[in-house]
């Protein structure tokens, strides 16, 4: 099935559910009603509905339909399970947000940096240090390391922009996982020169250290978040798998 339709179909509907045209615990449109407004397969419709599924905002119901199970949070809420860039993620939480470019350079992966970030020793890298702003406050400060041959022509434009974005709908990249570590660790000089952070009322902020891969099995970023503790909730949505059924012999 074509991606770019049941996607349509899947942001259509997470922005109707976060706008408030379902009522929390409402169902949705039936499946039917969905095809025939939408005008495509079923199978393109239940693709999208899996993908809201896997978004934590609907629930499947056997025999009864598909029911919005989503509620929003007062705070900005940046995803864990998902992939999505500060300009998505400003755009979901319906925020101003800006990227400023702090640093920017070309560097060889050394020892110490290989045994960091997983890029093998000798890596050509791009390293970005950015702060990220909603609604003007800053409240992100990320250390990026891109590998240049996956991410060429990268520039500070694109870096204060999107670099997904660049990264998608230029160099043609399919972004495929992401390998996260959430830590609490303790505010440094930095981090309070940027992030506008006062020692004596914050002395941790939360972490978060992801590599991330192509479709070709690459990693091509190493990222670490620094976030303000108090402007910030992180939200995922968990599944219970079946368990596996013990064959006693």
């Amino acid at each position: 099935m074509p991606k770019s339709k049941y996607e349509a179909i899947y942001r259509d509907l997470k922005q109707k559910i976060e706008e408030g045209d379902f009522a929390s615990q409402e169902l949705l449109p039936s499946e039917h009603s969905l095809i025939q407004t939408y005008g495509c397969s079923r199978n393109t419709v239940r693709r999208a509905i899996s993908e809201l599924v896997s978004d934590g905002y609907v629930q499947t119901l056997q025999g009864k339909g598909v029911r919005n199970i989503f509620r929003p949070v007062a705070q900005a809420a940046f995803t864990i399970g998902g992939i999505e860039s500060f300009k998505e993620s400003s755009q979901r939480n319906h925020k101003k947000g800006r990227t400023r470019v702090l640093q920017f350079m070309e560097l060889i992966a050394d020892e110490k940096i290989s045994l960091r970030t997983g890029f093998e020793k000798g890596s050509e890298l791009y390293y970005l240090q950015r702060l990220h702003y909603l609604d003007e406050k800053p409240l992100i400060l990320n250390h990026n390391y891109f590998l240049k041959s996956a991410a060429e022509g990268l520039t500070p434009e694109i870096a204060e922009d999107s670099i997904y974005e660049y990264l998608e709908n230029i160099l043609h990249m399919t972004i495929v996982n992401s390998q996260r570590i959430m830590t609490v660790e303790k505010i440094t000089q930095i981090d309070e020169k940027y992030l506008e952070l006062d020692a004596n009322d914050y002395n941790c902020m939360a972490v978060i250290t992801s590599r991330t891969y192509n479709g070709d099995g690459v990693m091509f970023e190493f990222t670490q978040s620094r976030h303000r503790p108090d402007y910030f909730s992180f939200q995922d949505n968990a599944i219970r798998k079946s368990p596996l059924v013990r064959s006693d012999f």
